[in-house]
């Protein structure tokens, strides 16, 4: 009886596990100033969560969004574009790198980098992606915490 009782319930924990009910919903701020004082930026600007978690962009300040950038996400993963001002949740099940941008300040460096799981299968189309002005140069600050396990984000 002690056996059946002992599966019975790891059949329902691998069921609560299997239908994310422990996946962590994260928060991404978009802010017109970051902690630091640096304009147009998310907070925080890199995240490594699991597969099944999902972020929630938090519209902070007004006049932003949260999108994905072309060619940094993977293969097989789902584009998102938020509307402006709005708050919008994101569920990740692929892994791998995804790059969001607010569109808005995209070009004034305004972006952010999601390391999903382990994965980095598409780092390397993720790195040559086409990115403008000063947003080149903090993706390649976000980049080089990819695999350093980074600033996760406490989960709500």
């Amino acid at each position: 009886m002690k056996a059946l009782t002992a599966l019975a319930v790891a059949a329902g924990l691998s069921t609560l596990a299997w239908s994310g009910a422990w996946a962590a919903d994260h928060e991404v701020r978009m802010l017109n100033k970051g902690p630091e004082g640096q304009p147009m930026q998310f907070d925080p600007a890199f995240l490594k969560i699991a597969p099944g978690d999902s972020v929630t962009f938090l519209a902070t300040d007004r006049g932003h969004n949260s999108e994905t950038i072309l060619g940094m996400i993977p293969e097989t993963a789902e584009t998102w574009k938020g509307k402006m001002n709005e708050e919008i949740k994101v569920t990740f099940d692929v892994e791998g790198i995804y790059g969001i941008k607010c569109m808005p300040h995209f070009g004034m460096g305004m972006v952010g980098l999601i390391q999903v799981g382990e994965g980095t299968a598409n780092l390397d189309a993720a790195q040559t992606a086409k990115l403008p002005g000063k947003a080149k140069t903090r993706m390649a600050e976000l980049m080089a915490q990819v695999g350093s396990g980074g600033a996760a984000a406490p989960a709500n």
